[in-house]
Protein backbone atom coordinates (compact mmCIF):
# COMPACT_ATOMS: atom_id res chain seq x y z
CA UNK A 1 0.00 0.00 0.00
CA UNK A 2 2.44 2.55 0.98
CA UNK A 3 4.67 1.38 -2.36
CA UNK A 4 1.98 2.25 -4.23
CA UNK A 5 0.95 4.96 -2.83
CA UNK A 6 4.35 6.51 -3.25
CA UNK A 7 4.32 5.45 -6.89
CA UNK A 8 1.05 7.62 -7.17
CA UNK A 9 2.53 11.08 -6.00
CA UNK A 10 5.84 10.81 -7.35
CA UNK A 11 3.79 10.27 -10.93
CA UNK A 12 1.63 13.42 -10.05
CA UNK A 13 4.61 15.69 -9.17
CA UNK A 14 6.50 14.70 -12.40
CA UNK A 15 3.04 15.29 -14.52
CA UNK A 16 2.94 18.84 -12.10
CA UNK A 17 6.29 19.71 -13.34
CA UNK A 18 6.15 18.84 -16.74
CA UNK A 19 2.68 20.90 -16.63
CA UNK A 20 4.86 23.61 -15.34
CA UNK A 21 7.05 23.58 -18.13
CA UNK A 22 4.77 23.59 -20.25
CA UNK A 23 3.50 26.61 -19.13
CA UNK A 24 6.28 28.44 -18.60
CA UNK A 25 7.68 28.09 -22.29
CA UNK A 26 4.06 28.55 -23.90
CA UNK A 27 4.13 32.47 -24.69
CA UNK A 28 1.48 34.59 -26.31
CA UNK A 29 1.83 35.75 -29.52
CA UNK A 30 -0.68 38.49 -29.58
CA UNK A 31 0.02 41.23 -30.72
CA UNK A 32 -2.72 43.16 -28.15
CA UNK A 33 -0.94 42.16 -25.11
CA UNK A 34 1.72 45.18 -24.36
CA UNK A 35 4.29 45.71 -21.97
CA UNK A 36 3.79 48.57 -19.57
CA UNK A 37 6.37 50.32 -18.00
CA UNK A 38 7.18 52.25 -14.37
CA UNK A 39 7.77 55.45 -16.67
CA UNK A 40 7.18 56.47 -20.17
CA UNK A 41 10.69 58.75 -19.91
CA UNK A 42 14.02 58.16 -17.79
CA UNK A 43 15.84 61.56 -17.13
CA UNK A 44 19.40 62.43 -16.04
CA UNK A 45 19.16 65.78 -14.98
CA UNK A 46 22.33 66.16 -13.02
CA UNK A 47 25.12 68.96 -14.01
CA UNK A 48 27.68 66.96 -14.38
CA UNK A 49 31.00 68.98 -12.87
CA UNK A 50 33.44 66.00 -14.17
CA UNK A 51 33.79 63.41 -16.61
CA UNK A 52 32.07 60.28 -14.99
CA UNK A 53 29.12 58.18 -15.13
CA UNK A 54 25.09 57.74 -13.21
CA UNK A 55 23.12 55.45 -13.17
CA UNK A 56 19.05 55.27 -13.15
CA UNK A 57 16.57 52.67 -13.90
CA UNK A 58 12.84 52.01 -14.83
CA UNK A 59 10.35 48.52 -14.46
CA UNK A 60 9.29 46.61 -17.30
CA UNK A 61 5.80 45.12 -16.17
CA UNK A 62 3.67 42.38 -18.27
CA UNK A 63 0.38 42.83 -16.30
CA UNK A 64 -1.29 40.31 -18.73
CA UNK A 65 -2.69 36.43 -18.06
CA UNK A 66 -0.03 35.34 -20.36
CA UNK A 67 3.67 34.92 -20.95
CA UNK A 68 5.62 36.95 -23.21
CA UNK A 69 8.68 37.21 -24.91
CA UNK A 70 10.18 39.96 -25.41
CA UNK A 71 12.41 39.17 -29.28
CA UNK A 72 14.22 42.35 -29.43
CA UNK A 73 15.11 45.24 -26.69
CA UNK A 74 17.78 47.55 -27.85
CA UNK A 75 19.20 50.89 -27.40
CA UNK A 76 17.62 52.99 -30.85
CA UNK A 77 21.33 54.58 -31.48
CA UNK A 78 22.94 51.09 -30.79
CA UNK A 79 27.05 51.59 -29.94
CA UNK A 80 26.75 55.44 -30.81
CA UNK A 81 24.90 55.53 -27.83
CA UNK A 82 25.58 57.77 -24.50
CA UNK A 83 23.92 55.04 -22.73
CA UNK A 84 24.32 51.88 -21.66
CA UNK A 85 21.20 49.09 -20.11
CA UNK A 86 21.60 46.45 -18.03
CA UNK A 87 18.34 44.12 -18.32
CA UNK A 88 17.92 42.10 -15.48
CA UNK A 89 21.79 41.44 -14.34
CA UNK A 90 22.74 41.28 -18.11
CA UNK A 91 24.93 44.49 -20.11
CA UNK A 92 24.69 45.35 -23.17
CA UNK A 93 23.32 47.15 -26.01
CA UNK A 94 20.71 44.62 -27.47
CA UNK A 95 18.87 41.40 -26.08
CA UNK A 96 17.34 38.95 -27.89
CA UNK A 97 14.14 36.73 -26.64
CA UNK A 98 13.46 38.00 -23.44
CA UNK A 99 10.61 35.72 -21.44
CA UNK A 100 8.54 37.88 -19.22
CA UNK A 101 6.39 35.70 -17.07
CA UNK A 102 2.65 36.51 -16.48
CA UNK A 103 2.03 39.25 -14.21
CA UNK A 104 5.63 39.85 -13.40
CA UNK A 105 8.03 42.01 -14.17
CA UNK A 106 11.82 43.11 -15.11
CA UNK A 107 14.70 45.78 -13.91
CA UNK A 108 16.12 47.70 -16.63
CA UNK A 109 19.21 49.75 -14.95
CA UNK A 110 19.86 52.94 -17.30
CA UNK A 111 24.00 53.92 -17.81
CA UNK A 112 24.68 57.47 -19.11
CA UNK A 113 28.42 59.17 -19.62
CA UNK A 114 28.44 62.78 -20.48
CA UNK A 115 31.79 64.70 -21.15
CA UNK A 116 31.13 68.07 -19.86
CA UNK A 117 34.66 69.34 -21.43
CA UNK A 118 33.20 68.25 -25.28
CA UNK A 119 32.07 71.68 -26.69
CA UNK A 120 30.52 69.65 -29.46
CA UNK A 121 28.40 67.22 -27.43
CA UNK A 122 24.82 68.41 -27.30
CA UNK A 123 23.63 69.68 -23.43
CA UNK A 124 20.81 67.36 -24.13
CA UNK A 125 21.32 63.62 -25.20
CA UNK A 126 18.03 61.97 -26.06
CA UNK A 127 18.02 58.17 -27.20
CA UNK A 128 15.40 55.37 -26.19
CA UNK A 129 15.21 52.23 -25.33
CA UNK A 130 13.05 50.15 -27.60
CA UNK A 131 11.12 46.86 -27.03
CA UNK A 132 9.56 44.85 -30.20
CA UNK A 133 7.27 42.28 -28.65
CA UNK A 134 4.95 40.14 -31.19
CA UNK A 135 5.79 42.62 -33.84
CA UNK A 136 4.65 45.45 -31.67
CA UNK A 137 7.54 48.45 -30.90
CA UNK A 138 7.22 50.26 -27.72
CA UNK A 139 9.78 52.63 -26.32
CA UNK A 140 10.66 54.48 -23.21
CA UNK A 141 13.13 57.84 -23.39
CA UNK A 142 16.02 58.39 -22.20
CA UNK A 143 17.27 61.76 -21.90
CA UNK A 144 20.29 63.30 -19.60
CA UNK A 145 21.54 66.95 -19.18
CA UNK A 146 24.95 67.85 -19.71
CA UNK A 147 26.87 70.55 -17.58
CA UNK A 148 27.03 73.06 -20.02
CA UNK A 149 23.81 74.74 -20.33
CA UNK A 150 22.38 76.71 -17.55
CA UNK A 151 19.30 74.82 -16.24
CA UNK A 152 16.23 77.15 -14.73
CA UNK A 153 13.57 74.71 -13.29
CA UNK A 154 10.60 75.25 -10.44
CA UNK A 155 10.07 78.74 -11.90
CA UNK A 156 12.53 81.38 -12.30
CA UNK A 157 11.44 84.97 -11.35
CA UNK A 158 13.62 88.01 -12.12
CA UNK A 159 13.22 90.13 -9.07
CA UNK A 160 15.30 93.09 -10.51
CA UNK A 161 17.16 94.22 -13.97
CA UNK A 162 18.80 91.74 -15.45
CA UNK A 163 21.31 91.04 -18.67
CA UNK A 164 20.81 86.72 -19.62
CA UNK A 165 24.18 86.11 -21.61
CA UNK A 166 24.92 83.99 -24.38
CA UNK A 167 28.24 81.65 -23.07
CA UNK A 168 25.78 78.92 -22.33
CA UNK A 169 22.30 77.56 -23.51
CA UNK A 170 19.54 77.88 -21.25
CA UNK A 171 17.21 74.68 -20.40
CA UNK A 172 14.11 76.32 -19.20
CA UNK A 173 11.74 73.91 -16.77
CA UNK A 174 8.05 75.28 -16.06
CA UNK A 175 7.76 79.10 -16.28
CA UNK A 176 10.07 82.55 -16.35
CA UNK A 177 8.68 85.05 -15.00
CA UNK A 178 9.49 88.90 -15.27
CA UNK A 179 7.68 91.26 -13.06
CA UNK A 180 6.07 94.67 -13.80
CA UNK A 181 9.29 97.12 -13.63
CA UNK A 182 12.00 95.10 -14.55
CA UNK A 183 13.81 94.56 -17.84
CA UNK A 184 15.51 91.49 -19.28
CA UNK A 185 17.96 91.94 -21.79
CA UNK A 186 19.04 89.30 -24.15
CA UNK A 187 22.46 89.15 -25.24
CA UNK A 188 22.83 88.28 -29.16
CA UNK A 189 23.77 84.27 -29.72
CA UNK A 190 21.82 83.70 -26.47
CA UNK A 191 19.76 80.49 -26.87
CA UNK A 192 16.60 79.43 -24.62
CA UNK A 193 15.63 75.46 -25.17
CA UNK A 194 12.24 75.36 -23.24
CA UNK A 195 11.00 72.01 -21.81
CA UNK A 196 7.31 70.55 -22.38
CA UNK A 197 4.80 72.95 -21.06
CA UNK A 198 7.58 75.85 -20.22
CA UNK A 199 6.78 79.23 -20.75
CA UNK A 200 7.46 83.24 -20.21
CA UNK A 201 5.23 85.33 -18.34
CA UNK A 202 5.63 88.87 -18.81
CA UNK A 203 4.60 92.00 -16.93
CA UNK A 204 7.84 93.65 -17.82
CA UNK A 205 10.39 94.23 -20.65
CA UNK A 206 11.95 91.47 -22.26
CA UNK A 207 14.80 92.89 -25.33
CA UNK A 208 16.78 90.50 -27.37
CA UNK A 209 19.77 92.06 -28.79
CA UNK A 210 20.31 89.13 -31.33
CA UNK A 211 21.99 89.91 -34.83
CA UNK A 212 21.97 88.36 -38.45
CA UNK A 213 25.29 86.62 -37.38
CA UNK A 214 24.28 85.83 -33.83
CA UNK A 215 20.32 85.61 -33.39
CA UNK A 216 18.31 84.60 -30.36
CA UNK A 217 16.37 81.52 -30.34
CA UNK A 218 13.45 80.44 -28.41
CA UNK A 219 12.78 76.66 -29.76
CA UNK A 220 11.92 73.13 -27.89
CA UNK A 221 14.33 71.17 -25.81
CA UNK A 222 13.56 67.96 -28.04
CA UNK A 223 17.15 67.71 -29.66
CA UNK A 224 16.67 64.08 -31.94
CA UNK A 225 13.82 63.15 -34.98
CA UNK A 226 10.49 62.22 -34.11
CA UNK A 227 10.78 60.37 -37.37
CA UNK A 228 12.80 59.74 -40.48
CA UNK A 229 11.49 62.40 -42.23
CA UNK A 230 11.10 65.27 -39.14
CA UNK A 231 12.72 66.89 -36.73
CA UNK A 232 11.29 67.45 -33.33
CA UNK A 233 13.05 71.21 -33.96
CA UNK A 234 10.11 71.47 -36.78
CA UNK A 235 7.23 69.76 -34.56
CA UNK A 236 4.48 72.63 -33.16
CA UNK A 237 3.59 71.76 -29.26
CA UNK A 238 6.62 71.05 -27.98
CA UNK A 239 6.40 74.53 -25.50
CA UNK A 240 3.82 76.56 -24.40
CA UNK A 241 4.44 80.17 -25.97
CA UNK A 242 5.23 83.90 -24.73
CA UNK A 243 2.69 85.68 -23.12
CA UNK A 244 3.08 89.59 -22.71
CA UNK A 245 0.51 91.14 -19.73
CA UNK A 246 -1.32 94.09 -19.67
CA UNK A 247 1.55 96.04 -17.85
CA UNK A 248 3.95 94.92 -20.48
CA UNK A 249 5.38 97.82 -22.54
CA UNK A 250 8.78 98.71 -24.60
CA UNK A 251 9.45 95.28 -25.70
CA UNK A 252 12.17 94.52 -28.70
CA UNK A 253 12.54 91.47 -30.32
CA UNK A 254 15.80 91.79 -32.89
CA UNK A 255 16.75 88.78 -34.70
CA UNK A 256 14.82 86.66 -32.81
CA UNK A 257 13.76 83.00 -34.19
CA UNK A 258 11.12 81.96 -32.04
CA UNK A 259 9.10 78.16 -33.06
CA UNK A 260 7.41 74.64 -32.48
CA UNK A 261 5.60 75.95 -29.57
CA UNK A 262 1.71 75.50 -28.58
CA UNK A 263 1.93 79.56 -28.50
CA UNK A 264 4.25 82.02 -30.16
CA UNK A 265 3.63 85.74 -28.99
CA UNK A 266 0.33 86.41 -26.90
CA UNK A 267 -0.34 90.04 -25.79
CA UNK A 268 -3.33 90.45 -23.23
CA UNK A 269 -5.78 93.61 -23.54
CA UNK A 270 -3.52 96.56 -22.92
CA UNK A 271 -3.58 100.36 -24.41
CA UNK A 272 -2.48 101.72 -27.71
CA UNK A 273 -0.84 104.31 -26.07
CA UNK A 274 2.31 103.25 -25.41
CA UNK A 275 4.48 100.99 -27.58
CA UNK A 276 4.13 97.00 -26.63
CA UNK A 277 6.68 95.52 -28.54
CA UNK A 278 8.63 95.97 -31.73
CA UNK A 279 9.42 93.61 -33.65
CA UNK A 280 12.54 93.63 -36.39
CA UNK A 281 14.31 90.95 -38.92
CA UNK A 282 12.48 87.96 -36.78
CA UNK A 283 11.27 84.90 -37.42
CA UNK A 284 7.90 83.35 -35.82
CA UNK A 285 6.92 79.95 -37.01
CA UNK A 286 5.16 76.55 -36.64
CA UNK A 287 2.93 76.65 -33.64
CA UNK A 288 -0.65 74.50 -33.28
CA UNK A 289 -2.34 77.72 -31.51
CA UNK A 290 -1.49 81.47 -32.70
CA UNK A 291 1.27 82.87 -33.95
CA UNK A 292 0.56 86.55 -32.59
CA UNK A 293 -2.44 87.71 -30.94
CA UNK A 294 -2.97 90.82 -29.81
CA UNK A 295 -5.87 93.09 -27.77
CA UNK A 296 -6.03 96.84 -27.91
CA UNK A 297 -2.23 96.69 -28.09
CA UNK A 298 0.76 99.38 -30.58
CA UNK A 299 2.93 96.60 -32.37
CA UNK A 300 5.47 97.23 -34.83
CA UNK A 301 6.96 94.69 -37.27
CA UNK A 302 9.48 94.77 -40.05
CA UNK A 303 11.28 92.16 -42.02
CA UNK A 304 9.86 89.65 -40.25
CA UNK A 305 8.53 86.19 -40.76
CA UNK A 306 5.00 84.99 -39.49
CA UNK A 307 4.22 81.38 -40.73
CA UNK A 308 2.16 78.25 -39.60
CA UNK A 309 0.03 77.68 -37.26
CA UNK A 310 -3.21 75.63 -36.73
CA UNK A 311 -4.81 78.62 -35.12
CA UNK A 312 -4.87 82.44 -35.34
CA UNK A 313 -1.51 83.54 -37.46
CA UNK A 314 -2.28 87.21 -37.18
CA UNK A 315 -4.98 88.43 -34.65
CA UNK A 316 -5.16 91.88 -33.97
CA UNK A 317 -8.18 93.24 -32.24
CA UNK A 318 -8.43 97.26 -31.66
CA UNK A 319 -5.04 99.51 -31.00
CA UNK A 320 -2.26 100.34 -33.58
CA UNK A 321 -0.51 98.28 -36.06
CA UNK A 322 2.06 98.55 -38.60
CA UNK A 323 4.02 96.12 -40.44
CA UNK A 324 6.54 96.60 -43.27
CA UNK A 325 8.37 94.39 -45.29
CA UNK A 326 6.97 91.00 -43.49
CA UNK A 327 5.50 87.72 -45.10
CA UNK A 328 2.44 86.44 -43.19
CA UNK A 329 2.41 82.79 -45.19
CA UNK A 330 0.11 79.73 -43.68
CA UNK A 331 0.42 76.53 -45.28
CA UNK A 332 0.41 74.58 -41.83
CA UNK A 333 -0.77 70.74 -42.28
CA UNK A 334 -2.88 70.35 -39.11
CA UNK A 335 -3.13 66.80 -39.90
CA UNK A 336 0.13 65.16 -39.07
CA UNK A 337 1.51 66.64 -35.59
CA UNK A 338 -1.05 69.15 -34.78
CA UNK A 339 -3.34 68.41 -31.98
CA UNK A 340 -5.72 70.52 -34.29
CA UNK A 341 -7.42 68.32 -37.12
CA UNK A 342 -7.23 71.11 -40.44
CA UNK A 343 -6.79 74.52 -40.83
CA UNK A 344 -9.40 77.02 -41.36
CA UNK A 345 -8.65 80.24 -39.82
CA UNK A 346 -7.11 82.93 -42.33
CA UNK A 347 -3.79 83.98 -41.91
CA UNK A 348 -4.90 87.78 -40.85
CA UNK A 349 -7.36 88.58 -38.85
CA UNK A 350 -8.30 92.13 -38.34
CA UNK A 351 -11.29 93.05 -35.42
CA UNK A 352 -12.85 95.86 -33.00
CA UNK A 353 -13.85 93.64 -30.89
CA UNK A 354 -13.18 90.54 -28.93
CA UNK A 355 -15.34 87.84 -26.67
CA UNK A 356 -14.11 87.45 -23.19
CA UNK A 357 -14.19 84.00 -21.28
CA UNK A 358 -17.70 85.11 -19.95
CA UNK A 359 -18.43 85.44 -23.42
CA UNK A 360 -18.82 88.77 -23.13
CA UNK A 361 -18.26 91.40 -25.62
CA UNK A 362 -15.79 94.28 -25.81
CA UNK A 363 -15.34 96.98 -28.49
CA UNK A 364 -11.58 98.63 -29.25
CA UNK A 365 -11.47 100.53 -32.09
CA UNK A 366 -9.24 99.69 -34.70
CA UNK A 367 -7.10 102.76 -34.85
CA UNK A 368 -4.84 101.64 -37.38
CA UNK A 369 -3.25 98.16 -39.47
CA UNK A 370 -1.08 99.35 -41.72
CA UNK A 371 0.64 96.82 -43.99
CA UNK A 372 3.40 98.25 -46.37
CA UNK A 373 5.12 95.33 -48.66
CA UNK A 374 3.64 93.13 -47.19
CA UNK A 375 2.67 89.02 -48.28
CA UNK A 376 -0.63 87.53 -46.73
CA UNK A 377 -0.61 84.07 -48.33
CA UNK A 378 -1.73 80.67 -47.61
CA UNK A 379 -3.53 77.32 -48.61
CA UNK A 380 -6.81 78.48 -47.99
CA UNK A 381 -8.81 79.28 -51.36
CA UNK A 382 -9.17 82.86 -52.35
CA UNK A 383 -13.34 82.50 -53.19
CA UNK A 384 -14.72 84.62 -56.47
CA UNK A 385 -17.98 85.34 -55.05
CA UNK A 386 -17.68 87.04 -51.53
CA UNK A 387 -15.09 89.71 -51.22
CA UNK A 388 -12.33 89.86 -48.48
CA UNK A 389 -12.30 86.27 -48.43
CA UNK A 390 -9.20 83.43 -49.13
CA UNK A 391 -6.84 85.04 -45.99
CA UNK A 392 -8.07 87.98 -44.87
CA UNK A 393 -10.87 88.10 -42.44
CA UNK A 394 -12.82 91.61 -41.33
CA UNK A 395 -14.41 90.80 -37.85
CA UNK A 396 -16.43 93.71 -37.96
CA UNK A 397 -20.06 94.64 -38.58
CA UNK A 398 -20.85 94.89 -42.63
CA UNK A 399 -20.79 98.59 -42.47
CA UNK A 400 -17.22 99.19 -41.85
CA UNK A 401 -15.76 96.09 -44.50
CA UNK A 402 -14.54 98.60 -46.25
CA UNK A 403 -13.07 100.74 -43.21
CA UNK A 404 -13.42 102.83 -40.77
CA UNK A 405 -10.82 105.86 -40.28
CA UNK A 406 -12.02 106.05 -36.49
CA UNK A 407 -13.22 102.64 -35.64
CA UNK A 408 -11.58 100.01 -38.51
CA UNK A 409 -8.59 101.64 -39.97
CA UNK A 410 -6.77 99.54 -42.27
CA UNK A 411 -4.61 99.93 -44.87
CA UNK A 412 -2.62 97.81 -47.69
CA UNK A 413 -0.30 99.24 -49.78
CA UNK A 414 2.11 97.33 -52.48
CA UNK A 415 0.96 93.99 -50.90
CA UNK A 416 0.17 90.79 -52.38
CA UNK A 417 -2.91 89.29 -50.83
CA UNK A 418 -4.58 86.00 -51.34
CA UNK A 419 -8.43 87.52 -51.70
CA UNK A 420 -10.27 88.73 -54.46
CA UNK A 421 -9.68 91.36 -56.15
CA UNK A 422 -11.42 94.63 -55.01
CA UNK A 423 -11.76 98.44 -56.09
CA UNK A 424 -11.66 99.43 -52.46
CA UNK A 425 -9.19 102.22 -52.20
CA UNK A 426 -7.59 100.87 -48.89
CA UNK A 427 -6.01 98.35 -50.76
CA UNK A 428 -3.34 100.60 -53.08
CA UNK A 429 -1.48 98.65 -55.43
CA UNK A 430 -2.21 95.23 -54.44
CA UNK A 431 -1.82 92.03 -56.45
CA UNK A 432 -3.96 89.85 -55.46
CA UNK A 433 -3.80 86.45 -55.98
CA UNK A 434 -6.59 83.78 -55.99
CA UNK A 435 -5.56 80.05 -56.55
CA UNK A 436 -2.79 77.69 -54.96
CA UNK A 437 -3.07 75.55 -57.52
CA UNK A 438 0.35 73.32 -57.89
CA UNK A 439 -0.73 71.26 -60.95
CA UNK A 440 -1.32 74.31 -62.73
CA UNK A 441 2.13 76.19 -63.72
CA UNK A 442 -0.26 78.86 -64.88
CA UNK A 443 -2.09 79.50 -61.73
CA UNK A 444 -2.16 82.95 -60.50
CA UNK A 445 -0.52 82.03 -57.05
CA UNK A 446 2.36 83.15 -55.02
CA UNK A 447 5.89 81.39 -55.43
CA UNK A 448 8.31 80.57 -52.98
CA UNK A 449 11.24 78.55 -52.82
CA UNK A 450 9.54 76.01 -50.60
CA UNK A 451 6.04 75.89 -48.93
CA UNK A 452 5.12 72.53 -48.19
CA UNK A 453 6.73 69.66 -47.02
CA UNK A 454 9.56 67.70 -49.07
CA UNK A 455 7.40 64.23 -48.78
CA UNK A 456 4.00 63.33 -50.01
CA UNK A 457 1.23 61.50 -48.69
CA UNK A 458 0.88 61.22 -45.12
CA UNK A 459 4.75 63.05 -44.44
CA UNK A 460 5.44 66.42 -43.77
CA UNK A 461 8.99 67.53 -43.09
CA UNK A 462 7.36 70.97 -41.62
CA UNK A 463 10.68 72.28 -43.27
CA UNK A 464 9.32 75.59 -45.11
CA UNK A 465 11.31 77.92 -47.02
CA UNK A 466 9.63 81.41 -48.27
CA UNK A 467 11.84 83.15 -49.66
CA UNK A 468 10.61 84.46 -53.46
CA UNK A 469 11.12 81.92 -55.89
CA UNK A 470 11.52 82.89 -59.51
CA UNK A 471 8.55 84.29 -61.38
CA UNK A 472 6.97 84.80 -57.76
CA UNK A 473 4.34 87.49 -58.15
CA UNK A 474 5.50 89.85 -55.61
CA UNK A 475 9.15 90.49 -57.32
CA UNK A 476 10.17 94.11 -57.70
CA UNK A 477 6.87 95.00 -56.97
CA UNK A 478 7.68 96.51 -53.24
CA UNK A 479 7.08 100.50 -52.87
CA UNK A 480 10.85 101.65 -52.92
CA UNK A 481 10.24 104.75 -51.21
CA UNK A 482 8.89 102.15 -47.75
CA UNK A 483 11.85 99.84 -48.80
CA UNK A 484 14.42 102.73 -48.80
CA UNK A 485 13.82 102.67 -44.73
CA UNK A 486 14.34 98.92 -44.61
CA UNK A 487 17.29 98.55 -46.82
CA UNK A 488 18.52 95.08 -45.88
CA UNK A 489 16.18 92.07 -45.21
CA UNK A 490 16.90 89.72 -42.36
CA UNK A 491 19.45 87.43 -44.08
CA UNK A 492 21.60 90.28 -45.12
CA UNK A 493 20.63 91.11 -49.14
CA UNK A 494 20.32 94.42 -50.08
CA UNK A 495 16.84 95.15 -51.24
CA UNK A 496 17.73 98.80 -53.53
CA UNK A 497 20.78 97.45 -55.18
CA UNK A 498 20.04 94.08 -57.34
CA UNK A 499 18.01 94.34 -60.35
CA UNK A 500 15.21 92.67 -59.55
CA UNK A 501 14.43 94.65 -56.23
CA UNK A 502 13.01 95.63 -54.14
CA UNK A 503 10.76 92.86 -53.45
CA UNK A 504 7.61 92.17 -51.50
CA UNK A 505 7.75 90.45 -48.29
CA UNK A 506 10.21 89.71 -45.63
CA UNK A 507 12.78 88.66 -48.13
CA UNK A 508 14.59 90.37 -51.26
CA UNK A 509 14.59 87.57 -54.28
CA UNK A 510 17.79 86.25 -55.26
CA UNK A 511 17.91 84.47 -58.07
CA UNK A 512 18.25 80.95 -57.54
CA UNK A 513 20.02 77.89 -58.46
CA UNK A 514 19.07 74.97 -60.08
CA UNK A 515 19.00 72.71 -57.75
CA UNK A 516 17.18 75.37 -55.45
CA UNK A 517 13.87 75.86 -57.80
CA UNK A 518 10.70 74.43 -56.11
CA UNK A 519 8.83 71.21 -57.98
CA UNK A 520 5.82 71.71 -59.85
Amino acid sequence: MKKNSFILWGTVLITTMIAGCNEMDNYSVSPNHYLAFSADTVSFDTVFTTIGSTTNYFMIYNKNDENLKINKILLANGGDSHFRINVDGRKGDSFNDIPIWKNDSLYVAVEVTVNPNDENSPFVIYDSVVFITNGVAQSVVLEAYGQNAHILRGGTTFEKDITLGSERPYLIYDSIMIPEGVTVNIDKGASFYMHHRAKWLIDGTIKTNGTQDDPVLFRGDRLNNYSTYISYDNIPTQWDGLFFGTSSFDNELNYTLIRNGISGLTFEESTPDKRKITIRNSQIKNMDGNILYAVNCDIEASGTEFSNASGYLMMLAGGKYRFTHCTIANYMHGNLISNNAARFTECLTLSYHITGKKEETHDFPLQQAFFDNCIIDGSLSADTTNEYSGEINFLTDDSYQNGDDLLFNYRFNHCVIKTKKTANTRFHEVLFVKEQKIDSPDAERMRYIKSDGKYSDAYYDYVYDFRPADNSVGIGKADRAVSEQYPVDRNGVNRLTGENGPSIGAYEYVPQEKDDKPEE
